[in-house]
């Protein structure tokens, strides 16, 4: 290689050297970036996908922010400058504007909404009138009369936004100093003034969301087993994770299957939420006041159970991907249908669920049972009893208990999948009578402050820790309750209470703050950097099991366990090393071993291990997988001038293509490998994209002269010596 050729080298490496280190900072100058960025992503099911995607390369669209709902049509018909990307406060993300928004969506690039700092006054709710439809017990089959919420519509303020497919990108983002960048840039750039139509430039604003499965389950698993290529790339996975179980007497969980002389009374509670965006999912009332309650019940049955134990075995289940078609309840009831749960149906007595129990003022519950299986005289006997346990149970708790007093089916709940299998006593313990209270089902405003979990000002986070409310009566209710079901005697229930103080640090953890002293002292060591503010309760995909997961099991091992730094049966017992407290004066913990009987059993749906993705009575339900989730804001040009400089750029590059083959044809084979043939073709193919562009330019610019056809011809034939 000549000197020439060398120096050529040289000096298109230092130029891709400048290039590299000025690309960085040139794109800081052009883009803000939003920090806080939460999408809606595309779910799929046996029978169509729904949910939000981006383009592969992002959707771009002028920002405008919408006003009122009269403003929807500016943006569907007259807007100079579509598509457009609307930013909305959350008063106007309701469906009747989305769904205008999704009809017009040739004008649409995407939608943003504002979450807001406080929940609204009137009640939201994105998720389907009568949740889990078509994967509960009243079927056509069960009873025609029951079915589709014919009786009882559950939850009257449900839009079913969550279940609805839209073709562009939606985000929810913070209101913060992002917020404030956008509404600023729309002011400057992109509102009219008296009238008069906004001047380039515009305020633009790009969303990545691009899903990888399309379809429905079918078709992205049937995707996921062809992938031919050495590291197979996946586009979607089954939704699950783990339940959590423990029993007040050790079950040999290695011998699966029927326990002879064993019969359990099961206390359930769900573990997950959703909420339209992904991951945003607080799920205060409908699942975390149910699961607290408990695990509440479980520590305030501890010693009662090992001093004077019941005949019947409690087992508490912690169910997760409740949300979703029953994943959790109905992969347990299917295990122990085939003999791969640590007990069998036919060990099961009873079931008492608690579902939502976010006491208001008047506090009362409602003790729901399915009017089909009490036609039997012996389930109904049963469920009697159950229901005056619960009566006695509450009796000096000013805590009001009764049966609705009218024939309607079970509310949503995991107790139905049990049902599914054979008539098993039952109640679902709710603070509705018939249709939900809860104003916000699985939506981003069933939080904290929902629940009124409210704090004197001016606490830290300690003192918020250890700030005592009334939350632990209906906790003492279950527990009495359970004690009783179980055999055990009603001298033993004034030493049944549950503890105020555990309650509150609970709802403290899982809705406020997690990472807090009292939650780290109950936790492995390894676990620490998973605490997050605050938990997140979306089930997620089967490959992984939830920080939510591991905070419930790492609990109920500590409220139910003991002390003890021997180990002894693996078979009967679980062992976990929690880091426990400092010393005063220290900043050493001193750990300690925690025995008990918690274990996991997974939460998959069955469809998944029988194959069957067009299942009709399992959950099917998968998540799409996507490469990058991100927005940005920018200042975007006209068409005409974004045409120019297309052409410029095609021109330039073709000029050094030129350049460097008229000097040396060699360098192109150095520096890629390429062969001859092959730059030119890359040659023509730059050429061709540069008359396609001068073509598209209006009005013509001339301002690069382009080679002659002769010199085009001579420098091929150069090339290909």
């Amino acid at each position: 290689m000549d000197l020439l050729s060398n120096k050529w080298i040289v000096n298109l490496l230092v130029c891709c050297l400048f290039i590299g280190v000025g690309c960085n900072s040139v794109e800081k100058k052009i883009y803000v970036h939003l920090n806080y960025t939460v999408p809606c992503v595309r779910l799929l099911n046996a029978t169509h996908q729904i949910g939000c995607q981006s383009h592969l390369s992002g959707n771009v669209g002028v920002l405008h922010v919408l006003e009122s709902e009269e403003n929807v049509d500016w943006v569907l018909r007259s807007g100079p400058n579509p598509p457009y990307l609307v930013i909305l406060e959350s008063p106007l993300f309701t469906r009747s504007i989305m769904m205008k928004l999704k009809n017009g969506s040739s004008r649409v690039a995407g939608v943003a909404v504002v979450a807001p700092s406080a929940n609204p006054l009137e009640g939201v709710s994105p998720h389907t009138t009568c949740p889990n439809e078509n994967t509960g017990v009243y079927t056509e089959n069960y009873d025609p009369s029951l079915a589709h919420c014919n009786v009882t519509v559950w939850n009257p303020l449900g839009s079913g936004l969550s279940y609805e497919q839209f073709d562009f990108p939606i985000f929810s983002l913070k209101d913060d100093n992002d917020t404030q960048v956008i509404r600023q840039c729309y002011m400057d750039h992109n509102r009219a003034v008296n009238g008069s139509t906004p001047q380039y430039p515009l305020c633009a604003m790009q969303l990545y969301s691009h899903m990888s499965a399309v379809t429905d389950t079918a078709t992205c698993m049937r995707r996921n087993d062809i992938n031919f290529s050495i590291s197979p790339e996946m586009v979607c996975d089954p939704l699950g994770d783990y339940n959590v179980w423990a029993s007040t007497r050790p079950i040999n969980n290695t011998a699966k299957g029927h326990k002879m002389w064993e019969s359990v009374v099961i206390a359930a509670a769900r573990l997950d939420s959703r909420s339209f965006f992904f991951e945003v999912a607080p799920g205060a009332e409908s699942g975390v006041s149910g699961f607290v309650t408990l695990l509440a019940a479980a520590h305030a049955l501890r010693n009662a159970t090992q001093e004077a134990p019941p005949n019947r075995t409690i087992l508490y289940t912690f169910f997760q991907g409740e949300t979703f078609d029953y994943i959790g309840s109905s992969r347990m009831v299917y295990d122990m249908q085939n003999n791969n749960f640590a007990v069998d149906l036919d060990n099961v007595h009873s079931v008492l669920e608690i579902g939502q129990v976010g006491l208001r003022a008047d506090s009362r519950l409602w003790l729901h049972s399915d009017p089909v299986s009490r036609k039997n005289d012996s389930v109904n006997a049963e469920v009697r009893k159950l229901i005056e346990s619960l009566q006695t149970a509450a009796k000096g708790l000013n805590v009001s208990v009764n049966e609705p007093g009218f024939s309607q089916p079970l509310p949503p709940s995991s107790f139905q999948r049990f049902l599914r299998a054979r008539p098993i006593p039952g109640v679902v313990i709710e603070d509705h009578q018939s249709a939900f209270t809860n104003r916000f089902y699985e939506s981003m405003y069933d939080n904290a402050e929902y629940l009124n979990i409210s704090y004197p000002p001016n606490l830290t986070p300690e003192e918020q820790l250890v700030f005592v409310t009334d939350t632990a009566k209906v906790a003492t209710v279950v527990a009495r309750a359970l004690y009783i079901q179980a055999g055990g005697a009603e001298s033993q229930l004034e030493g049944i209470n549950a503890d105020p103080q555990i309650v509150t640090r609970m709802l403290y953890g899982f809705l406020i703050r997690s990472n807090n002293s009292w939650f780290q002292q109950r936790i492995p060591p390894d676990f620490m950097s998973h605490l997050s503010k605050p938990t997140n309760f979306y089930v997620g995909v089967a490959q992984q099991r939830s920080e939510l997961t591991h905070l419930v099991q790492y609990l109920l091992a500590n409220l139910t366990g003991s002390t003890n730094n021997v180990a002894s049966s693996l078979q009967m017992y679980s062992y976990v090393w929690v880091q426990g407290a400092a010393p005063p004066n220290s900043t050493k913990r001193e750990g300690f071993c925690v025995r008990s009987t918690v274990r996991l059993s997974k939460a998959l749906s069955p469809a998944f291990d029988l194959r069957d993705y067009t299942s009709k009575n399992y959950s099917t339900w998968t998540e799409s997988r996507w490469k990058s989730i991100k927005g940005r804001i920018f200042l975007v040009a006209s068409h005409d001038l974004e045409v120019v400089d297309r052409v410029r750029a095609a021109r330039f590059a073709k000029e050094i293509l030129i350049t460097i083959i008229s000097v040396n044809p060699d360098l192109f084979k150095v520096l890629f490998g390429f062969s001859p043939f092959l730059y030119c073709v890359i040659f023509l193919f730059v050429h061709i994209i540069g008359l396609q562009s001068e073509k598209a330019q209006s009005p013509p610019q001339r301002d690069l002269p382009s080679p002659t056809e002769n010199t085009v011809h001579k420098l091929l034939q150069t090339a290909l010596l």
